[in-house]
C-alpha cells in the first residue's frame, strides 16, 4: 500500500512539473521568466539623437539613468515600480543588447559593479504605485503634480520642479535602498515623470530634467545647415547694408576716436563671449533674456533695488512679467576680462543643478551705443537674504538651532555635491556666509561661482593663483596655492562655526591683533568647554550632544592640516547619522603669520601674487599651546578682503 501511494505521488509531481514547464516556456530557459520591460523607448530616443561621448566614469551613470527612464516608463504602464525578481536575468540580457549597440565589449554589470538583483530591488521594498502613494503624503504629491506638471524644456519650469523631488525624498523616503541603482532619492523622479508630469518620461525635455539624460534630435542639424543655405542668396545685400552702414557710422563718430577704438575692442570681446556662449545655448535650457526684459524688471536698474554689492558688480532684484521675483547679477567690468568671467560663471552654474544650489534661470548679453557691453546673470530670488545678513547684519531676531542645523545641512550637502555629484567636480573656492543664501523655507543655497574651479578627473590637486575670502582661504591654498575639494571643506568649517557661534571668520582682540574663529573654537574645544562656542541667546536650543557634535564637527573641518580634514560626503554622513566623529588631531598653529612671512611664501611658491592691500594672514605651523589671544573678540569692521 505504501509503495503504491508513493508511486502515485511521483507521478503527480512529474506531471505537474511537465505541465508548469510546457504552459510557461520561458521558465525552462535559465529559470527566468521575459522581462516585461520595453527598453525599445530609450533605445529609439538614443537612435533618434545626436551621438553622445561617454567617458569612462560617465558610463555607468548613463546606463544607471537610462534604466530609471525605462522604469518611469514601465510604472506608467503597469503601476509597477520595478519587473519581478524572477525576471531580473532575463531584463539584464535586454538591457545589455541594447548597450552592446552603443558602447561595444562593454559588460554593465561587471564594469559598473551592478548586481543581477538589483534591477529588481529598490527603496524601502516599494514597488508598486500604491506603495508609494500611501508613504507620501497626498500634499507632497501634489506639491509635485503643480511644479512638475509642464513642459520642463526651460531651465525655470525645470528649477522649479527638481527641489519638490528632492523634499519629498528627503521627508518621506529616508529608509534603506538595495543597491545604487534605484534607490530612493530615484523614486521621486521616477514617479513624477510618469504621473506627474503631462509629457511623460520619453519627452526629451522631462528626459533631460528628471534624468539628466539629454537627447538632442539629429534635426536640429539639419535645420541650421538650411538656414544657413537661406542666408546665402542675400548674403551680397547684407554686406552692402554693412558697409553703408559702417561709413555713416563712422562719419558720426570721426572725432570720438577713443570711444571708436574701445568699440573695436568690445566687438572683439563680443565674438569671444559668443563663442563662450554657443555651447551654453546647445546643452543647456537656459532663458537668454532682452536688455529691454532686464531694465523693466529692474526699473532701469534702480539704486532701490540693489540687494547686494561685490568687486564684480552689483545685484538687483527684479520681477519678470510672469511675475516671479528675480534676483540680477550685474558685471561692472565690462571687457574682455570681465566677458571671460561672465561666461565661466554661466557654465558653471548652468552644468550643476541641485536642491542647495542656486539655480540659473538665464542671462542677458546686450551691447548698446550708450550703456556700453552689459552683462546679467539671472537666478531665483532668495527672499531671506544671505546667512551673513542673519549672523552679522540688520536681523533682530537670532536663528533658530532648527534653522541653523538646517542651513548647515543644506551647505553641505551643496557642496558634496560640487564634489561628487558633477562631472567634472567642482571646487567653489570662496565659500562664506553671504554667498550661502536663504530661501523662504530657510533652504540653504550655495551661491557666486564666479571662482569656481572645475577640476580634472584623478587630478588630487591644482596649482592655481590664490583666489578667495580672508578668513575663509585654507592655510596651504593660501600659502602654496595647492586648491583641493578641502580647500572647500576649511571655508565650510569656517562657516559652520560662524553660525554656531554667532562670530565672524576674523576678529580683533584686545590687543588689536587679528583672530581666527576657528583658532577660538579649538582653544575651548581642548579645554573640554565645547559648548562654549555656542552662541548665547540662542532660540530652541538642541540637545547637548547634538551641539557638541556640531562643534567638533567644524573644528575638524576647519583643522589647517589638510589630512586631519574629512571629505565634504563623510562630513554629510556625520551630520545626518549617528557615525561617530574621528579624534581631532593636535592643532600645531594657534598663531597668525605677519603679512611679510606670507608675502614671503605665496612669492615662492610661484603661485600668484597677493592684490590686497591687507593680505591674507595666514597661521604658522608650531606646537600645540594655549592661544595668545582672547577668547572674546570684537568684530572687526573691515570688510572681506578678495584675493584674486
Amino acid at each position: 500500500m505504501s509503495l503504491f501511494y508513493h508511486y502515485h505521488l511521483l507521478f503527480f509531481f512529474f506531471f505537474f512539473t511537465f505541465l508548469s514547464i510546457s504552459l510557461n516556456p520561458c521558465l525552462a530557459q535559465n529559470g527566468t521568466v521575459s522581462c516585461p520591460l520595453d527598453f525599445g523607448v530609450l533605445r529609439k530616443l538614443i537612435t533618434d539623437s545626436k551621438p553622445v561621448t561617454l567617458s569612462p566614469s560617465q558610463e555607468c551613470q548613463y546606463i544607471r539613468l537610462g534604466l530609471r527612464l525605462v522604469l518611469s516608463q514601465y510604472l506608467q504602464r503597469s503601476n509597477n515600480f520595478l519587473p519581478p525578481l524572477d525576471s531580473a536575468e532575463s531584463c539584464w540580457r535586454d538591457f545589455q543588447d541594447l548597450v552592446d549597440d552603443f558602447i561595444p565589449n562593454y559588460d554593465a554589470r561587471s564594469s559598473c559593479g551592478f548586481n543581477t538583483s538589483w534591477i529588481s530591488q529598490g527603496c524601502m521594498n516599494i514597488t508598486t504605485r500604491s506603495q508609494f502613494e500611501s508613504l507620501v503624503p497626498k500634499s507632497s504629491l501634489n506639491e509635485v503634480a503643480s511644479a512638475c506638471n509642464q513642459s520642463l524644456e526651460n531651465n525655470s519650469p525645470c528649477a522649479a520642479c527638481t527641489p519638490t523631488l528632492s523634499r519629498q525624498q528627503a521627508l518621506y523616503l529616508t529608509g534603506p535602498s538595495v543597491g545604487n541603482l534605484t534607490d530612493c532619492a530615484a523614486y521621486p523622479s521616477i514617479y513624477a515623470a510618469a504621473f506627474a508630469n503631462r509629457y511623460g518620461p520619453t519627452d526629451r525635455a522631462t528626459a533631460k530634467c528628471l534624468f539628466l539624460l539629454d537627447f538632442v534630435p539629429k534635426s536640429s542639424g539639419r535645420k541650421k545647415k538650411k538656414a544657413l543655405i537661406l542666408i546665402f542668396p542675400i548674403l551680397g545685400v547684407g554686406l552692402l547694408i554693412i558697409i553703408g552702414g559702417c561709413w555713416l557710422l563712422r562719419r558720426r563718430y570721426k572725432g570720438l576716436k577713443r570711444k571708436k577704438k574701445r568699440d573695436r575692442i568690445g566687438g572683439g570681446a563680443e565674438m569671444g563671449l559668443g563663442s563662450g556662449l554657443d555651447s551654453i545655448k546647445d546643452s543647456t535650457t537656459l532663458v537668454e533674456y532682452k536688455l529691454d526684459e532686464i531694465k523693466k524688471a529692474t526699473r532701469n536698474f534702480s539704486r532701490d533695488f540693489i540687494i547686494g554689492r561685490g568687486g564684480y558688480g552689483n545685484v538687483y532684484k527684479g520681477e519678470l512679467p510672469d511675475g516671479s521675483q528675480v534676483a540680477l547679477k550685474r558685471f561692472k567690468n565690462l571687457s574682455a576680462a570681465g566677458d571671460a568671467s561672465f561666461v565661466h560663471e554661466v557654465k558653471v552654474i548652468a552644468s550643476v543643478r541641485h536642491v542647495n544650489l542656486v539655480a540659473l534661470r538665464g542671462y542677458c548679453t546686450a551691447t548698446t551705443p550708450f550703456e556700453g557691453h552689459q552683462r546679467i546673470i539671472v537666478c531665483d530670488l532668495m527672499k531671506n537674504g544671505s546667512l551673513h545678513d542673519h549672523l552679522f547684519g540688520s536681523a533682530k531676531e537670532k536663528l533658530s538651532w532648527p534653522i541653523r542645523q538646517k542651513i548647515a545641512l543644506g551647505t553641505a550637502r551643496g557642496l558634496a555635491y560640487l564634489h561628487y555629484g558633477a562631472q567634472p567636480a567642482i571646487i567653489h573656492r570662496d565659500i562664506k556666509a553671504s554667498n550661502i543664501l536663504l530661501d523662504e523655507k530657510f533652504d540653504a543655497k550655495v551661491a557666486d561661482f564666479g571662482l569656481a574651479k572645475f577640476t580634472p578627473e584623478g587630478v588630487t590637486h591644482v596649482s592655481t593663483r590664490v583666489a578667495g575670502t580672508m578668513g575663509y582661504v585654507a592655510p596651504e591654498y593660501a600659502l602654496y596655492g595647492q586648491l583641493t575639494e578641502r580647500s572647500d571643506v576649511y571655508s565650510f568649517g569656517v562657516v559652520l562655526l560662524e553660525l554656531l557661534s554667532g562670530k565672524k571668520a576674523l576678529t580683533m582682540s584686545d590687543e588689536s591683533q587679528p583672530a581666527s574663529v576657528s583658532d577660538w573654537a579649538w582653544s575651548l574645544v581642548r579645554r573640554g568647554r565645547t559648548l562654549d562656542v555656542i552662541e548665547d541667546g540662542m532660540p530652541e536650543l538642541g540637545p547637548q550632544e547634538i551641539l557638541e557634535k556640531y562643534v567638533l564637527i567644524a573644528v575638524l573641518c576647519s583643522h589647517p592640516q589638510l589630512y586631519a580634514r574629512p571629505t565634504m560626503d563623510q562630513v554629510v554622513k556625520m551630520l545626518e547619522t549617528d557615525q561617530s566623529i574621528p579624534t581631532i588631531p593636535v592643532r600645531p598653529i594657534p598663531l597668525v603669520a605677519e603679512m611679510d612671512d606670507i608675502e614671503r611664501s605665496v612669492s615662492s611658491s610661484n603661485s600668484g601674487q597677493l592684490s590686497s592691500p591687507a593680505g591674507y594672514q595666514p597661521f604658522t605651523f608650531e606646537n600645540d599651546r594655549p592661544s595668545s589671544h582672547k577668547e572674546e573678540g570684537s568684530s572687526s569692521d573691515s570688510r572681506p578682503v578678495e584675493l584674486l
